[in-house]
């Protein structure tokens, strides 16, 4: 069975921004965010 560290795959922080390494994790999950303000603002507005 072939595991791998997701991490490891992609490719690690250099030293000097491992600090910021949980934010780079949340980073991604922004512009989903984005979508579903949409839909958000679109039920309050009743989909004119």
């Amino acid at each position: 069975m072939f595991l791998f560290n997701l991490e490891e795959s992609i490719g690690l922080l250099p030293e000097a921004y491992l600090p910021f390494d949980p934010i780079v994790d949340i980073l991604p999950i922004i512009p989903l965010l984005f979508l579903l303000l949409a839909f958000v603002w679109q039920a309050a507005v009743k989909f004119r």
